[in-house]
């Protein structure tokens, strides 16, 4: 019996998340309601409150979901390719491969349509896998390492941006050399060399 009920909260979660992010599509993140998500996902008000505290918590949640994927894919690209933790962009081989998958929910997202608590949330998950990559020290220490983790998130939302709006059909490892080339030449002086 408790496991017809786990299947069945995980189908509720489910629909919620796919009507939150289909309604974040038509209508951006701001404007919309928890009565409007329950609509769209054909669910009563008092099981999504069963679920969550509030459209933010269920934005929230996704993003949870979102950090184990991508520690997954993470670590699948990593053995697949034989690649260290001492990359400093490890990451971005499984990020792009993921958004590529997820173009709809990534554009919803990242762009204006997803308002600041996703953004702020992309951005969290992306410095804390930054963080998981980069090197403890860098060569003289001449810059903060949070600023250097910052620079990369940055550049590689604004990376995905380009990709999703200019050049659509470019692969997710075409994109990658490119975002790889242009950050990593930017950080060579504070990187070690092997990393080029």
């Amino acid at each position: 019996m408790a496991r017809e009920i786990d299947r069945r909260a995980a189908r509720t979660r489910k629909a919620l998340h796919q009507a939150l992010m289909t309604l974040m599509l038509r209508k951006g993140y701001e404007a919309l309601s928890v009565q409007d998500i329950v609509d769209e996902a054909d669910i009563g008000r008092s099981t999504f409150y069963a679920h969550y505290t509030g459209k933010e918590d269920l934005l929230r949640s996704g993003f949870q979901m979102l950090r184990e994927e991508l520690k997954e894919a993470q670590s699948a690209v990593r053995a697949a390719a034989g690649t260290s933790h001492d990359d400093p962009l490890g990451f971005s081989t499984a990020m792009f491969e993921h958004a590529a998958r997820y173009a709809d929910h990534y554009r919803t997202m990242i762009g204006a349509r997803g308002g600041a608590v996703a953004e702020n949330e992309i951005r969290l998950i992306l410095s804390e896998m930054v963080r998981r990559e980069m090197p403890r020290t860098l060569h003289g220490d001449r810059m903060p390492r949070d600023f250097v983790v910052q620079f990369i998130v940055g550049a590689f939302l604004t990376t995905l941006n380009w990709w999703f709006e200019r050049k659509p059909g470019l692969l997710p490892s075409e994109v990658d050399v490119m975002f790889r080339s242009l950050v990593l030449d930017g950080l060579s002086p504070l990187v070690d060399d092997r990393h080029r």
